[in-house]
């Protein structure tokens, strides 16, 4: 099954049809394998589909957010990004350099479950973004 029917069952499954905007998006974001911010996205949009407005890219990531096909995350400057929702995850980022490390759920699991007990909160998202420095650029590299 190729990802566009994927995801184009997941919104059936839903109630929801694939509008070629979402397909170009899912496809786009997919395709990148790491995050994008809505005008990285909307840049790339353009080129194969040039009617393609800006709110037009921000109302389609709100949607596909909603329903679970993509993640958002902040990188720091107020501002998200955007990517599949593949797999439970969270991110390191340097703040000199931009790397990024991807942290699986499972290192932070007993935190949730902790923040949950003592909050009385039930986390429905788990998505964490930590910022610091790089072994590379904490030598200075």
């Amino acid at each position: 099954m190729s990802c566009g029917s994927l995801y184009a069952s997941e919104l059936r499954a839903r109630g929801y049809r694939m509008t070629p905007q979402r397909m170009l998006i899912l496809h786009i974001l997919h395709s990148a394998g790491t995050h994008l911010s809505p005008t990285e996205i909307f840049a790339t949009a353009k080129k194969e589909f040039p009617r393609l407005t800006e709110p037009t890219v921000y109302r389609t990531l709100d949607f596909l957010t909603e329903n679970g096909l993509v993640r958002p995350a902040h990188r720091g400057n107020g501002h998200h990004v955007y990517e599949i929702a593949r797999h439970e995850h969270h991110h390191l980022v340097c703040r000199v350099c931009g790397g990024e490390v991807e942290v699986e759920h499972k290192v932070l699991a007993k935190l949730y479950r902790e923040l949950e007990t003592a909050s009385g909160y039930r986390l429905t998202d788990s998505h964490v973004t930590f910022f610091g420095l790089c072994p590379g650029c904490q030598k200075g590299d």
